[in-house]
């Protein structure tokens, strides 16, 4: 998008004001489809953080994602968790993941998350 849907930045906004991470979304980006849970950036950050520092092998970048976001202006990314890629019936990874997701590179999204089954 050459300038991000309005919505979906308030949507991002209420999310990180809220501190809540139980916002379900799907979005276009880059054509995949992601779907799954929005949390605040700090609170991805901390995860994402978590695991890296329990990593024997990327431990040391754990770090960067312990710094602080910077606020200046309205979120221009989304960040997921508990996230998948869907590709035909398969969601990867399974357990969900964590994405980062500029806010301009969203082409389309919609509220909620999709799951596929053979039903």
């Amino acid at each position: 998008m050459s300038k991000p849907d309005e919505l979906l930045v308030d949507v991002a906004a209420l999310v990180e004001s809220g501190q809540s991470n139980q916002m379900s979304l799907t979005v276009v980006t880059g054509g995949a489809v992601i779907t799954g849970r929005l949390a605040p950036e700090a609170v991805w950050r901390q995860r994402v953080s978590d695991v890296l520092t329990d990593s024997a092998r990327l431990g040391e970048f754990s770090a960067v994602f312990d710094t602080s976001a910077k606020k200046n202006g309205p979120p221009t990314h989304l960040h997921f968790h508990v996230a998948r890629i869907l590709q035909g019936t398969v969601g990867i990874p399974e357990t969900g993941g964590m994405y980062r997701v500029a806010i301009d590179d969203v082409s389309a999204w919609t509220m909620g998350d999709f799951s596929y089954s053979d039903s």
